[in-house]
């Protein structure tokens, strides 16, 4: 077996895979840069496990020719940077970290906010400069000032717990009904929030759908001299209605983790017409960039790609039906991914019975597009069921585990 880990994995996750029991020799190779979509596939040969970060995308055209590859680790919280569809009628699940960076992420969120608010960007470059600037003008505590939260997801919801400690009052938005977090307003539209927030924070996920929700009529909504944050994705935000906004002080000040384009690696130099602004924060795509935050996500997006190879668990797959079921003893697994069409489950049983096969425990689970059964059978069985099993109409992938 071999595996690619590329963009710096951090060495939890590679631990991991070491240690599993996969039952073959495992080769495993680590790079620390993302790779194109030629190089990516010239890379994949032969190779039945990748992982990635958010700067490898994973297109068609990429899983067309990875033609070993049985799963894709995303080690981050996005996937957009994997065509997910196109996985999955391959057989292709994949797997991300939806909860390990959280607190990393929430707790830069509040320390911007202090910073945006107490104007500190200004004061430590101009002491740097060797300027002493001592006033209070425009510098404000965050006690008693509104936050306003849209996405109250697993990221916007710590925030909102963290910015109440402070003495912060919430208020968010979210396009899915979600109960309040401790005293946290929920408001019936994202423009309430955006008319009583003195900050606001992005926090919704890479749909394509949330391009440019925030832009120059939602900066319009803001109180003037409001501070806007966004560590969520570059292309929710018009940058060119954020910078209007910003030089007419509008908008007092904001901060910015993420870009609509991101360098490829840190060779790489970066452009933008907030540079050397001093009411902006910027910071290079670091939001969950911690520590402890790294050893998490490795360790968890690793773990779910050893359950699914040595168990054909999918229970936090993103595009795959989800199924998880315990082992059991003296049996063969057997794992049957085929296109979502009636009558798939009858054509399979019918191959056990013609084959001596006796099931012990069977479950299917289906999405709009992919049927996925795991089977546990008896060790006892004619040599020609996986053969039959791959004849099947609509088949997209067979595999016996123990």
């Amino acid at each position: 077996m071999k595996i690619l880990l590329l963009e710096n994995i951090h060495e939890s996750g590679v631990q991991v895979l070491k240690n599993a029991n996969f039952g073959e020799a495992v080769e495993i190779e680590t790079r620390k840069q993302g790779l194109d979509e030629d190089d990516l596939i010239k890379a994949l040969d032969g190779v039945s496990l990748l992982g990635i970060r958010s700067r490898t995308h994973v297109t068609e055209r990429v899983l067309e020719n990875a033609k070993h590859l049985q799963a894709i680790g995303a080690y981050c919280i996005g996937t957009n940077q994997i065509d997910l569809e196109a996985a999955a009628l391959r057989g292709v699940p994949a797997f991300n970290a939806p909860y390990s960076n959280t607190r990393s992420v929430a707790e830069m969120v509040i320390g911007e906010i202090i910073f945006l608010m107490r104007g500190l960007y200004g004061k430590i470059s101009s002491l740097h400069a060797g300027e002493w600037v001592k006033s209070a003008v425009g510098a404000r505590e965050v006690r008693g000032k509104s936050l306003g939260i849209i996405g109250f997801g697993n990221i916007g919801s710590q925030v909102s717990v963290l910015a109440e400690g402070l003495g912060m009052r919430v208020y968010y938005y979210d396009s899915v009904d979600k109960l309040s977090i401790g005293n946290a307003v929920k408001m019936s539209s994202m423009e309430e929030v955006l008319r009583v927030a003195d900050v606001v924070t992005i926090h919704v996920d890479g749909n394509p759908d949330n391009t440019n929700i925030i832009g120059d009529a939602e900066f319009q909504m803001m109180k003037d001299g409001a501070h806007f944050i966004n560590l969520s994705r570059g292309h929710v935000v018009n940058l060119d209605a954020l910078h209007k906004h910003l030089l007419s002080g509008k908008i007092g000040g904001a901060a910015m983790d993420v870009f609509p384009k991101e360098p490829a690696g840190n060779e790489k130099t970066f452009s933008s017409p907030f540079l050397g602004m001093p009411n902006v924060l910027l910071t290079p795509h670091i939001g969950g960039s911690t520590e402890e935050a790294q050893y998490n996500i490795g360790e968890f997006v690793s773990g779910k790609l050893v359950e699914y190879m040595n168990a054909g668990s999918t229970f936090a797959a993103v595009n795959f039906p989800r199924i998880q079921l315990p082992s059991v003893k003296n049996t063969h697994r057997l794992l049957h991914i085929h296109k979502n069409v009636p009558g798939v489950l009858s054509q399979l049983n019918t191959i056990f019975a013609q084959n001596s096969v006796n099931v012990l425990s069977q479950y299917l689970g289906t999405d709009p597009q992919i049927g996925y059964v795991i089977a546990d059978v008896d060790k006892e069985y004619n040599e020609s069921l996986l053969h039959d099993l791959q004849k099947v109409t609509n088949t997209i992938r067979v595999r016996i585990l123990y």
